[in-house]
């Protein structure tokens, strides 16, 4: 207890739990109350998720190919922390992986069924099926990536060349000075705690749903809140487990597990599945992912506005709902996936948090998305399952494929492994950002600290499954995003002003010459 930051950790807890209690005592009410929040702010602000989420892409490649890519983080002589796969590894099941095993079989359907008013496609038609497939790249490769990269740099940069201390709020001393790591700067961490829980809460969720889905779809279980409870449960459990010994023991060991098994999953589905049919439809949408990039990217649904009906509500629903989830996750997320940048330098960083992890993703909603859009063209009622609930739709999809009484167990190991090392990851930033005392050289938290927020979140993510389904976890994750959207359009500010001049702000001078400009250890150790 000595070691708490209470400003910091105090607010998010007890605001939770009021929360907690008042969903318990007056669902209905707090439902009420939690679904006009959320459609204020997405009537009001999804324009700027959209205009800030392209914003963080775009800033996001200009890094990769400035000087500022050659920084070596940690200064020259710093020594990476664990292997290149290890590091493509917890970075892969620590951002969206629970995401795409959720949402690769059901997302393109709705879509095929349910495109938005505003594209001028009809319903089940064949443009419709090539919507949907780009729809998928437009949500799950690189966009969400570079939300989670952006503050992930920039606390990486800050912490480990700045020797900033473990804060988000350290994070914009280049832009507030001094103010950043005072009060300042401890109500920005308070800020993104309270999104992450939300946020955090949300995915764990879904991860709830899509197992206890998996379990009813296959072994006849019951779909039910204690279901819930003991998935919940078990998946707290196992990330306690994991977060007690260590970033370099449980959390690389599960992510190495986690990741072979979904290139097993994959790789299996590619083959097995309609495979000639993947390749094409995936080309198909991925070209008018590209050609539509912009487009889609600011699609807001405001062109669709009547005097009865109001806007079309699909981008709402969809693209600012996935920004705004993904901003919720990313600040908090962005303390974890920065130590592991110590070492590497800023393009390498880039590499294996934006490049790789996107292509993985794009590689599997080509596959999962193209089987259940052809399944469902093939009249196997993918369609129907997805009326009893998204989380039936993977499994309805891999019941299609030959051997599904071997793959289906080998899912929803991933599904549950996935959220088990991201809340690892999570609870572990969220603990440090709690306490003093976490530095380059000691960089663990307290475990009673992770155990402390890990039942916290699980609790509300049972709660609101139980009593409000994935509308619930759509409003938590929306709610969450917001605070965050702000705090990351001023990280933006001050990644750009590193990218302009990374020698006025990096304490490695000897990195840099007389001019400023970025230098090689092979281009220093050439000079007399």
């Amino acid at each position: 207890m000595k070691s708490i930051r209470p400003i910091v950790f105090f607010p998010p807890a007890i605001l939770t739990l009021i929360c907690l209690v008042y969903s318990l005592v007056d669902n209905a009410g707090f439902s009420s109350m939690a679904t006009t929040a959320n459609s204020w702010l997405l009537d009001k602000f999804g324009w700027l998720f959209s205009f800030g989420s392209l914003g963080f892409l775009v800033v996001v490649a200009a890094v990769f190919f400035s000087p500022l890519a050659k920084v070596k983080i940690g200064g020259q002589d710093a020594v990476p922390i664990m292997s290149d796969y290890n590091f493509f590894a917890i970075t892969l099941c620590t951002t969206i992986a629970i995401g795409i095993l959720f949402w690769g079989t059901a997302e393109p359907l709705y879509h095929y069924l349910y495109p938005p008013a505003g594209v001028g496609i009809e319903a089940a038609s064949p443009q419709a099926v090539r919507f949907a497939m780009s729809t998928m790249f437009m949500h799950w490769t690189f966009t969400p990536y570079a939300i989670y990269t952006l503050p992930a740099l920039v606390f990486s940069f800050a912490f480990y060349n700045m020797r900033k201390p473990f804060s988000l709020g350290s994070t914009l001393t280049p832009l507030l000075g001094d103010k950043a790591t005072g009060t300042f700067g401890q109500v920005i961490d308070v800020l993104c705690l309270s999104a992450l829980i939300l946020g955090m809460a949300a995915s764990l969720g879904t991860g709830i749903l899509s197992l206890a889905g998996g379990l009813s779809y296959k072994y006849g279980l019951p779909n039910s809140p204690f279901m819930y409870w003991i998935i919940g449960a078990a998946i707290v459990g196992t990330f306690i487990f994991s977060a007690g010994s260590g970033l370099m023991k449980g959390i690389r060991v599960f992510s190495d597990i986690n990741t072979k098994a979904l290139f097993f999953v994959i790789v299996f589905v590619f083959l097995s599945g309609p495979t000639v049919y993947i390749l094409q439809l995936g080309t198909e949408g991925f070209g008018e992912y590209l050609s539509t990039f912009f487009q889609r990217s600011l699609l807001t649904g405001a062109a669709t506005f009547t005097p009865e009906k109001g806007i079309d509500g699909w981008a709402q629903g969809w693209t600012n709902f996935y920004f705004a989830n993904w901003l919720a996750w990313s600040p908090i997320t962005a303390l974890f996936l920065g130590r592991l940048g110590y070492g590497h330098t800023v393009r390498k960083f880039l590499t294996y948090n934006f490049v790789l992890p996107a292509i993985f993703s794009g590689i599997w909603m080509a596959i999962f998305s193209g089987t259940s859009l052809k399944l469902e063209l093939d009249g196997k009622g993918i369609a129907e399952q997805l009326a009893r609930g998204p989380e039936y739709t993977g499994f309805a999809v891999l019941d299609n494929l030959p051997v599904s009484m071997i793959i289906i167990p080998v899912f929803l190991f991933c599904c549950f492994i996935c959220f088990v090392t991201a809340a690892d990851s999570n609870t572990n930033a969220m603990a440090g950002i709690s306490t003093t005392g976490v530095s380059p050289e000691a960089p663990e938290p307290k475990l009673p600290l992770k155990i402390i927020w890990g039942c916290i979140v699980g609790m509300v993510a049972v709660v609101m499954i139980s009593a409000s389904g994935i509308d619930g976890i759509k409003t938590l994750s929306n709610l969450g995003g917001l605070p965050a959207l702000f705090i990351e359009l001023a990280l933006l500010v001050v990644l750009v002003m590193i990218m302009k001049n990374p020698s006025k702000y990096d304490v490695h001078k000897k990195d840099y010459d007389d001019a400023g400009r970025v230098i090689s250890k092979i281009t220093r150790f050439k000079k007399p």
